[in-house]
Formats: structure tokens, sequence, C-alpha cells
């Protein structure tokens, strides 16, 4: 399956990717992973998608898009991949097209999962990722069950420094006012799925399973 993911942020895009990628045996493809990568071993383009990550701005389409192309090309997606944080405008989506056509692929669908902004906020402020594996939590919804600790190994937990309420604003505008056309733009193609991601995270997979299967 060669699919993309689609949310604002804090739609609960990782926790679905986390399911869709065992369900079907594909690479999960995060810009946003590669980003933090670069930022934690401080690279040039880590020092710039830091200043810009913090203040709730995305980063250059001509950096991202190479980076996608570099990852697409590589064998592990030669059978399927799961795009997740990209496309996130309508300029970015066109690339993505050149670049499927170079590499002779072809996208399957488009999943994009609706949730309410003010639920998004309270998710956020209240999300926690562990300093040491990345493994994540929320306060309100799945708590470690040490406070301010990993459950899986044990190190201290943290938020992240642009999970607050003032960027989560400034974020959900941007998405609002790029990303949001690309519902459009795939409806148009016939390759949009759109799925209710109020509730649990397990709802919100088994819809995406079941969309999917006219897909397959």
């Amino acid at each position: 399956m060669h699919l993309i993911l689609l949310g604002a942020p804090g739609s609960g895009k990782g926790t679905a990717a986390a399911d869709l990628v065992k369900i079907y045996g594909i690479p999960h493809i995060s810009t946003g992973d590669m980003f933090r990568e670069a930022i934690k071993n401080q690279t040039e383009l880590g020092k710039i998608a830091k200043e810009l990550i913090d203040n709730g701005k995305f980063v250059p389409d001509e950096v991202t898009c190479g980076l996608v192309k570099d990852r697409l090309s590589q064998d592990d997606c030669k059978k399927g991949f799961l795009l997740d944080g990209f496309p996130r405008n309508i300029n970015q989506a066109d690339k993505l097209n050149d670049i499927l056509k170079e590499l002779g692929m072809k996208l399957d669908a488009t999943i994009d999962l609706d949730v309410d902004h003010k639920l998004i906020i309270q998710r956020i402020v209240n999300r926690r990722l562990c300093s040491k594996c990345d493994a994540s939590y929320n306060l309100v919804t799945k708590k470690p069950k040490k406070d301010g600790i990993c459950d899986v190994c044990g190190a201290p937990l943290i938020q992240r420094k642009d999970d607050n309420e003032e960027t989560i604003k400034t974020r959900l505008a941007i998405y609002s006012e790029q990303t949001e056309p690309l519902i459009e733009y795939y409806k148009k193609r016939n390759l949009l799925i759109t799925i209710d991601s109020n509730k649990s995270a397990e709802h919100t997979t088994n819809l995406i399973v079941e969309a999917l299967k006219k897909f397959n």
C-alpha cells in the first residue's frame, strides 16, 4: 500500500501510523522524525529546522521534498510506504506526484484524520515524551504508571517546547491555510478517505482498515 496520512497536529497521526505499518508491513516515513533526528545531531539543517519548529513554522518545501525523494528511493519502500507529515501543501503534493512518477510508484489512498481543534489543543498540551526512547504519553488519556517516568525504559518524561497552547494555535492556523486544501485536492482524484478521529486510537485504526479494504 502506498499511503498518505493527513491530519492536523495532535490528530493522532503518530499512533495511527504505528498501527498501520504493522498491519500492512510498510515503512512509516515521517518528515517530523527526519527533522528531529537532524536536530538531535545538530546538523546545519537541524539548526534551521529547530528554530522554525519551535516557532510553529514549517521547513521550506525544497528541503523537505529532497529529503522525501531520497527516502522513497530506498529499498524498503518498493512494496509500499506510509507518508506522515508530507505533503503539507499543494506545491508539495504536485512535487510528490513527480517524485512518484519518476520512481515508478502510484499512490493508493490518502487518509485524513478529522478531529475537533479544541480536542487537539487538549491532547497536545498534555502530551509527554520519553527523553530517551521517544515513547509517547498523555496526562489525560495515556498516563505513565509512575508520574514523570517512562514505562518502557524508566527515563524522565519531557514536554516538547512547542507543545504549548500558543504554538499549537499557530500551527493549527497554518495547517488550515496550507494543508487543508489537500483534502479537496485528493478528493477530486478519488484518493481521499476521511476518518473521524475524535474517539479512541483503536477506534480510529479500525475505521481506517475497514475503509482501505476497497483500495486493496
